[in-house]
């Protein structure tokens, strides 16, 4: 895919798309909330990526935006640039997960298609990125992914940790502190109806945690 022309419209389709991955359209506000722009900025933006051939989003006032498919391959490609610059900071140059977010938001943007296939063969073509994320293949194809929010188990269940939807440096040093990385096991014992706080038990631990940890820690169900 020929490189887009600017990161600022790269950084504009890459959250349009994780915006989106609930089946539903990103608004002009909680884009503006994401990005750190005002909303009239967002709303001019995203009617320049809708005029664009091929459009890149399709736009409707009121309604929020979504991505056509050229915007959805266009995204694809700057997360996996995204994830493997974070695999490799961490693989080769010993980084630790909660460093790499803005070094790979740096770098995501000037890497050649070159560099990114160089990259993911010497990384052994990984699946997924030290946060437990899916790496778009080269094909731009999602690896399948069926993990659920830990927020959504129930006492006697047990789940292994998959992934951890977060960037924010403190949370992941909070994640690691408390043992809850990508191939953790864990066990729901209790949950309270009326705040949501899960008590589970990983490794030689027991937890008391709330949704605002839970809803971001994504596992998959032992059968």
């Amino acid at each position: 895919m020929a490189k887009l022309p600017t990161s600022s419209v790269q950084d504009y389709l890459k959250r349009i798309f994780e915006l989106t991955q609930n089946g539903q359209p990103a608004s002009t506000n909680r884009l503006a909330e994401q990005l750190g722009v005002k909303p009239a900025s967002v709303t001019g933006m995203i009617q320049k990526l809708a005029s664009v051939q091929p459009p890149l989003v399709d736009y409707h006032k009121h309604r929020g935006v979504t991505l056509t498919e050229a915007g959805k391959r266009a995204a694809l490609e700057v997360i996996r640039h995204h994830r493997l610059l974070e695999t490799w900071l961490v693989q080769s140059l010993g980084y630790t997960w909660d460093e790499v977010h803005e070094e790979a938001c740096r770098l995501e943007h000037v890497i050649s298609e070159d560099f990114e296939a160089r990259m993911a063969a010497v990384l052994g073509e990984p699946a997924r990125d030290p946060h437990g994320e899916p790496i778009p293949a080269s094909d731009l194809s999602m690896p399948p992914d069926t993990a659920v929010p830990l927020s959504s188990l129930q006492p006697s269940q047990s789940a292994i940790v998959q992934r951890v939807q977060a960037s924010d440096a403190a949370f992941l040093r909070l994640l690691s502190e408390l043992g809850l990385v990508p191939g953790a096991c864990v066990e729901i014992a209790a949950l309270s109806p009326f705040d949501g706080n899960l008590t589970l038990k990983t490794g030689n631990r027991e937890l008391v945690i709330g949704p605002a940890i839970t809803n971001h820690v994504f596992v998959e169900v032992c059968t």
